[in-house]
């Protein structure tokens, strides 16, 4: 008898729905075929012991499943569960009747409990744009899938469930969650907010121009000065996920099995931040069968890398495209996939080996040309890409137990809301642009026009502090922003000003 099953296969965050044709005829031996990878050839020793587990058996007979299209790698246990049904149904163990509405997929354990998967939203996503009319997934996974709207999903415990519901001997409830209250209910939900930081004002500023254009930002200072508190911080003002960013967050932390059983949507933008000693595999994603990497896992949040100066120069290096591109491709000989990486890029280092150069109140012990070797680790294009370079101060005690209650997120946020609004508008002709550090050097000769007094202005500061040239696009972006900030069609000298103060890096005479 042949019987079709449906499963899934998963590549990059996107699904592709594989048919399963098991046929059980008179004769002897197993043949699974169409490129199964070793996880899916074990799946037999699995199936048989869990079929054992509910007093059922393998059977004698000649047994071939072919899982299409044959040219798709099939990866992983996933498939145990859609392997074990079609082979019950092709044994007259299961009526076969209501198997083509349903897409089923699980990891089978040898006492025939269904163990969970990753990427089970891409898979759920897919089922409902292929018409299917339910899913059928493990217990564990199925408050995530459920997030999909106009598809059925059943979580299962173990494997007689799923014999018992296609026989009609069981009824299962599908799991039920409502997206849009469940994405309102926890936006905003933030353990840290901006109101725990006492002092560096002009940091907290340069962090909301930051969030409201969309800037990379660079922070220098000694240790203990702030600079991983603050970063922390950041989700805190950028503006809410939208529902279709949540989604798209989701699905990249999905396929990479970062997903709890608790969570069905993710509500908040993500923060990675990763160690130095990270490989850049690790950092860009890849692998022999590639996954997203910590740039895609940063996607519509925040990428910090503390430290900046520890990292391989090859894992900073790999980062230039992407940074650009807002996407990342893995190639690899048979095939590619693309993960998204649009990220705020936050990093922080110290001003030189010992940490204590331009330091207050303590004496640095490096030399000139050791200071110097330190900032190099930095490369030119690199840093090309970082919008706001601004420098951390200790706060003094004094300040620090005399401070006033200090803003909270919340207020923050609402100016940064408003500055993205007035950006949305601008650049609603032009695709792929969202926020002033998206432009091109079209738009910036467009949308950032100076007056007599802010070219001069912006002239001079160049010529007296050696600002470099990469430095006047990074201005111009930063000044329209500032703009935005305060509602101002037009850039003011003012917002020139404060713009070339986010350039400390940039200058000549900043060492030495």
């Amino acid at each position: 008898m042949l019987v079709k099953t449906y499963g899934s296969a998963v590549h990059g965050i996107k699904a592709t729905t594989i048919t399963i044709e098991v046929s059980v005829s008179q004769g002897i031996n197993f043949f699974l075929v169409g490129l199964p990878d070793n996880a899916v050839r074990e799946s037999q020793q699995r199936i048989v012991t869990a079929f054992e587990s509910i007093r059922q058996k393998m059977p004698k007979k000649r047994v071939v499943i072919n899982m299409a299209p044959a040219d798709i790698r099939k990866e992983g246990a996933a498939y145990d569960l859609p392997l074990a049904v079609g082979i019950m149904a092709a044994s007259e163990v299961i009526r076969p009747d209501e198997l083509s509405e349903f897409v089923i997929m699980g990891e089978l354990s040898l006492d025939g409990s269904v163990k969970p998967i990753k990427g089970i939203l891409p898979i759920a996503i897919q089922a409902r744009e292929e018409g299917f009319k339910g899913l059928i997934v493990p217990h564990d996974n199925a408050r995530e899938a459920a997030v999909v709207n106009n598809l059925e999903v059943y979580g299962v415990e173990n494997l007689g469930q799923v014999v018992d519901f296609f026989n009609g001997d069981t009824k299962l409830d599908p799991f039920v969650v409502d997206t849009r209250a469940e994405f309102m209910q926890h936006a905003n939900e933030y353990e840290v907010d901006f109101s725990d930081v006492k002092g560096q004002e002009n940091v907290k500023r340069a962090f909301e121009v930051a969030a409201a254009g969309g800037h990379n930002l660079i922070m220098i200072g000694s240790p203990g000065a702030g600079k991983t508190m603050l970063a922390k911080r950041l989700p805190t003002i950028i503006p809410p996920l939208t529902l279709r960013e949540a989604l798209e967050t989701t699905k990249i932390h999905s396929v990479a099995g970062k997903i709890d059983k608790d969570t069905s949507l993710m509500t908040r933008r993500p923060f990675r931040s990763p160690h130095h000693t990270i490989s850049d595999v690790a950092l860009v994603g890849g692998g022999t069968y590639p996954q997203p990497g910590e740039i895609s896992l940063a996607h519509n949040g925040v990428l910090f890398l503390d430290e900046l100066p520890e990292f391989k120069r090859t894992v900073l290096e790999v980062m230039r495209q992407p940074l650009e591109d807002r996407v990342i491709t893995i190639s690899r000989a048979k095939f590619s996939v693309e993960y998204p990486a649009s990220f705020m890029l936050v990093a922080s280092m110290n001003p030189c080996p010992c940490g204590y150069y331009n330091h207050p109140e303590k004496d640095c012990v490096c030399s000139h040309g050791v200071v110097q070797k330190y900032l190099n680790k930095i490369s030119g294009p690199l840093l090309d890409r970082i919008d706001i370079h601004i420098e951390v101060v200790p706060v003094p005690f004094e300040k620090l137990a005399e401070a006033p209650p200090a803003e909270s997120s919340a207020n923050v946020r609402e100016r940064v809301v408003k500055a993205r609004d007035i950006q949305a508008e601008r650049f609603i002709e032009w695709k792929g642009v969202y926020c002033n550090a998206q432009m091109t050097s079209k738009l910036i000769r467009k949308f950032c026009v100076l007056d007599a007094a802010g070219m001069a202005l912006l002239k001079n500061a160049m010529e007296r502090l050696g600002l470099s040239a990469r430095a006047y696009d990074r201005i111009l972006k930063v000044s329209r922003t500032i703009a935005d900030l305060e509602g101002s069609p037009a850039i003011k000298p003012e917002h020139v000003a404060e713009a070339i103060q986010y350039r400390s890096l940039d200058r000549d005479t900043w060492i030495g």
